[in-house]
């Protein structure tokens, strides 16, 4: 089985900065763990998003409805929370096995271009063959938004693919938000363990 964890938006703004909450702050340790697992897992490969906005976010249409500043590049509040770095530092010098991924946007949609591109070398693969050999894992922030969204684009793009999430390493604004947003994986074919 070929593996891959996808680390969303642990980000300093989503864990104690602008947006962040207890919540988040709670599920640091855990995706911390999870990192550990997957690094010492020589047929998995890690990838970590990071929400990423620029000056004129308050203009784009998301700042519109969300006039919270968060995750401007270059700033503080952009950076993975120290653990997570910390936890990625020894596989981010592994180049084949990890890559960074910003997101201008809640969802990566070309997600499926971009994992298949930077693992083909490292399982020497061909796409059509990936099928039901692939287990897609996702941990992070924020369960309603980010995770759910790209949960749902690597569903749909590799549908034979057991794409999972842990909700123990996810947290969202609310624990309302949270147990919906896990339903709604659910509810698309999505294991929510």
């Amino acid at each position: 089985m070929r593996k891959v964890l996808i680390v969303v938006d642990m980000q300093n703004d989503f864990i104690d900065g602008s947006l962040g909450t207890k919540e988040a702050q709670a599920i640091v340790p855990k995706v911390v763990k999870k990192i550990e697992e997957y690094k010492n897992d020589d047929n998995a490969v890690i990838f970590a998003t990071y929400d990423t906005h620029d000056k004129n976010y308050l203009a784009t249409w998301e700042g519109i409805n969300l006039p919270i500043e968060h995750c401007i590049k270059g700033k503080h509040g952009w950076l993975l929370n120290e653990q997570i770095e910390e936890a990625l530092l020894e596989v981010k010098n592994n180049m084949e096995k990890f890559m960074s991924i910003e997101k201008p946007t809640f969802g990566r949609g070309d997600f499926r271009d971009v994992l298949l591109d930077f693992t083909r070398t490292f399982w020497a693969f061909d796409a059509d063959d990936l099928g039901n050999e692939l287990e897609i894992e996702l941990v992070g922030l924020c369960t309603s938004i980010c995770v759910v969204s790209n949960a749902i684009i690597l569903k749909s793009t590799f549908p034979d693919a057991k794409i999972k999430v842990d909700s123990s390493c996810c947290a969202c604004v609310t624990p309302e938000t949270h147990k919906a947003a896990l339903k709604t994986m659910q509810m698309c074919q999505i294991d929510v363990v």
